[in-house]
């Protein structure tokens, strides 16, 4: 039919069906269609062939018919049905307020007073640990110590700074 490069009639014709795809997805599924009508105006646009086509309605009522087994066999096999729409209600966001924010630097603050005050070594293998983000053998290579005495320190540590805020806490 036409030259290289010369657009087919069919081709710019599908997008005014886009109203009947809407309606046909509509009474199938409900819901949000308008994926799936781009999905078929673009399959058609991207067909392979460039023969015209004798029942365009029928090819793309075809089409649709193909998107939407597509879209319900890749919905029930990721369990889209089960899924649940992330809200603020199921997720609050907290609200950083002057409180909150205060509240924070003075844990911050007793924190690093309880780290300062720890001995030297558990302060290192605290810190190579959870701010560094080493494992435990990679700091105790760093240390000179064994894995378990890297454990230890790191303990010794938890223990206070728990005890710390917990105690802080109760005033």
């Amino acid at each position: 039919m036409g030259a290289v490069g010369e657009s087919y009639p069919e081709q710019t014709e599908v997008w005014r069906y886009a109203p009947m795809l809407r309606g046909y997805f509509m009474r199938r599924i409900g819901g949000d269609i308008d994926d799936l009508v781009q999905e078929v105006l673009l399959r058609i646009e991207r067909r392979q062939t460039k023969d015209p086509i004798d029942n365009i309605e029928g090819y793309l009522f075809q089409v649709a018919s193909s998107v939407l087994t597509d879209t319900l066999r890749a919905d029930r096999s990721r369990h889209r049905s089960k899924h649940t729409e992330l809200t603020e209600f199921h997720h609050p966001v907290e609200v950083l307020s002057p409180d909150r924010v205060l509240e924070g630097k003075q844990q911050l603050a007793l924190a690093l007073s309880v780290l300062e005050s720890m001995p030297e070594r558990s302060r290192q293998a605290f810190i190579l640990v959870r701010f560094e983000q080493m494992s435990y053998s990679a700091a105790g290579r760093v240390m000179g110590i064994s894995v378990s005495a890297v454990e230890k320190h790191i303990m010794k540590v938890v223990r206070r700074l728990t005890e710390r805020l917990r105690s802080d806490d109760d005033l």
